[in-house]
């Protein structure tokens, strides 16, 4: 069979069904429309929480960053405020002001001679 012995009918079913084909093509191309304006639609309503999702982890992350630095200094100042604390305390005793005085000041009597003692000196 060669093609040159192929007739095509031209009647009017064969233009109905052609017609029908061209509807449905029609029909399924407006559906694929409606369908990826759907889809674009959701792809957009779910970046933007996604985004600020993801900008309220990282801001939970550096708080949590700035919190244990906070504690860090928190210990190291509740330590120093304990030996002020300690300090101002000991400060009450008349003898130990004294002492303190001639440690830290160099202060003596009249007549005395201080001989410093790394060991014994007052903090």
């Amino acid at each position: 069979m060669s093609k040159e012995n192929i007739v095509q009918l031209n009647n009017q079913y064969i233009k109905d069904e052609h017609q029908k084909i061209r509807y449905e093509e029609a029909e399924n191309s407006k559906r694929h429309r409606l369908i990826g304006v759907v889809m674009l639609f959701m792809i957009l309503l779910f970046i933007l929480p996604t985004f600020n999702l993801v900008e309220s982890y990282r801001s939970i992350q550096s708080n949590k960053k700035e919190i244990a630095k906070l504690n860090k200094k928190y210990k190291v100042l509740s330590k120093k405020t304990s030996k002020e604390q300690d300090l101002a305390k000991s400060l009450q005793d008349e003898t130990y002001i004294e002492k303190y005085a001639r440690a830290k000041y160099y202060l003596s009597k009249d007549g005395e001679t201080i001989y410093l003692v790394p060991s014994l000196l007052p903090k």
